[in-house]
């Protein structure tokens, strides 16, 4: 009986969001040992500094760090201009970083924060840095959406969420985003050897949602035995990022590296056309 080999990255270039913590910590720590050159996009430059320092243990041939905040949109032009200048390939860009916020905040920029961080700044990066993956091309897309999703719906007169804030709507809302822009990508990447895919990483025992306040942390604490462990919530991730069998795969929703049919609102190919429209114009310059 022969085993599957393990991938390399050696020699690619992996770019990750969110990657101090949680699930994209996990990430990042299960792809070092496969040599790749990674760049971490973080908020935390402490955080950023350790988890950098544990990925160059683990393997990573490099680690480089960005830092922003991805809630605020110029920083997110900044990041990806810091990373375009380099002048290097990118070979696999995963979108990780996400926010659950109890109550209504806006951003710097005026936009409701869990669909700008959630949702604006997966968009608004990665097509600032499309050019770039085409020209690496063979490159993969890899965006953490939710079965949250299933939760949200997408009113266009009110995508903010100013008549009225739920957050498990709201947080499902940026999830199903997340799967609609990925789905448009991936139509509009067609025969540019470069994918795009969803994917549910389970529920996860992370920090996400912890800065909502005591009683939430405590339902967390409660909850955590039921939890998935963040290793097996960046598995799909990883599936994602490296295996052969997702090779020329595309447009597709994923969970436990396995492919899944979402909602038949996921589906709705219309109502994708018109968030990505809908998406440029709340992140014009």
């Amino acid at each position: 009986m022969t085993s599957t080999p393990t991938p390399s990255l050696r020699g690619r270039v992996v770019l990750i969001t969110g990657a101090t913590s949680g699930i994209g910590r996990a990430t990042t720590l299960a792809l070092a040992p496969l040599g790749p050159e990674l760049v971490l996009l973080c908020r935390d430059r402490a955080k950023g500094e350790e988890t950098a320092a544990a990925a160059r243990t683990a393997g990573a041939a490099s680690v480089d760090l960005l830092h922003a905040d991805l809630g605020v949109q110029s920083e997110v032009r900044r990041a990806a201009g810091e990373f375009l200048a380099t002048g290097r390939p990118l070979h696999v860009l995963i979108n990780n970083a996400g926010v659950v916020n109890v109550q209504r905040t806006e951003t710097a920029d005026g936009i409701e924060a869990t669909f700008a961080v959630n949702h604006l700044a997966y968009f608004l990066f990665t097509t600032l840095l499309l050019d770039r993956l085409r020209a690496s091309a063979p490159a993969r897309i890899v965006n953490v959406a939710s079965e949250a999703h299933k939760f949200g719906t997408l009113d266009f007169d009110d995508l903010q969420n100013a008549r009225r804030y739920r957050v498990m709507n709201v947080y499902g809302q940026s999830k199903l985003a997340n799967i609609l822009f990925t789905a448009e990508l991936a139509r509009r990447l067609e025969g540019s050897g470069v994918t795009a895919n969803s994917l549910h990483p389970g529920a996860v025992a992370t920090g996400l949602g912890t800065n909502n306040g005591a009683w939430s942390r405590a339902l967390i604490r409660l909850l955590r035995p039921f939890f998935r462990t963040p290793d097996d919530g960046a598995a799909t991730s990883v599936y994602l990022a490296t295996s052969p069998a997702a090779e020329g795969v595309s447009g597709r929703y994923f969970a436990k590296c396995r492919e899944k049919t979402p909602s038949r609102a996921a589906r709705d190919m219309d109502a994708a056309r018109r968030l990505w429209a809908v998406s440029e114009q709340m992140t014009s310059p």
